[in-house]
């Protein structure tokens, strides 16, 4: 998906698309991370469970946790 970025303004400079080493680490940990891989996204700590905007932007992370603010899914754009 981070694909249909390439090229896009946003995405111009940008570096990583997805944190698969992030996986329980604390939501705070990855979203710094996360925005410090990648300056063109900005990433979003939010409840694993909660229901979010299904429309793809290039410019966006999930960050889900669980109730002990661990990382408990894959952060990737989108």
């Amino acid at each position: 998906m981070a694909s249909e970025c390439t090229g896009k303004r946003l995405f111009h400079h940008a570096g990583k698309s997805e944190w698969p080493e992030l996986l329980n680490v604390t939501g705070e940990v990855a979203k710094t991370t996360i925005e410090r891989e990648n300056p063109s996204v900005t990433a979003y700590i939010i409840d694993e469970g909660a229901v979010v905007d299904t429309q793809f932007r290039c410019d966006r992370v999930w960050v889900r946790v669980n109730n002990n603010g661990v990382v408990t899914r894959i952060p990737k754009i989108g």
